[in-house]
This record gives structure tokens, sequence and C-alpha cells, in this order.
């Protein structure tokens, strides 16, 4: 899992390349979460996907606080894969 700082005034875009596990399957649906789901934390503002490639939108977030963020992917043979980064909040 990696980690990544995010500033809570910040509107960054996060990416997953899919690519290196796909063995020939495109993804056929995306969603995004974040953990702890709380007032004033680390939101999915928007997200989209294209045949390899995942992303979202987060704004907000609560300083000193840790997230998880999780893309649950859907490929086109239905199988279904997660992946998940940490992100801190602090003051950039």
């Amino acid at each position: 899992m990696s980690l990544f700082v995010k500033d809570p005034q910040a509107r960054i875009d996060h990416a997953i390349d899919w690519s290196a596990c796909l063995a020939g399957q495109t993804l056929a649906a995306s969603e995004w979460r974040v953990e702890p789901d709380e007032a004033d934390g680390v939101t999915v503002e928007a997200a989209a996907f294209e045949a390899q490639r995942s992303s979202a939108r987060l704004t907000g977030g609560r300083l000193g606080r840790v997230y998880r963020l999780t893309n649950r992917v859907t490929l086109t043979d239905g199988q279904v894969a997660d992946r998940s980064v940490t992100i801190r909040v602090e003051e950039r």
C-alpha cells in the first residue's frame, strides 16, 4: 500500500493504472470509497475510468488524520479487484 500526503485545501486527482494485471481484460466498472467516512473527511468529488485506468478527484480531509482510499474495479469477464492507498492530511 502506498502513502500520499494531501493538504486539506487541495483538490487532487489520484489514478491507478491497472494495465499490468488485466491479462487481456478491460475495466467494466470502477468505484471508490474512503475510510473512515466522516464529516469534513477526504471525499471523492468525481470519478472516471477508461479501459485500463481509473481516477478519482479528492477533496477535504481533517488535519492529522489518515484515510484509506480504495478503488474496486470489475473486469469485463466479471472478476473484481481492489487496490488501496493511504492518505495522510497535512498542511503543505
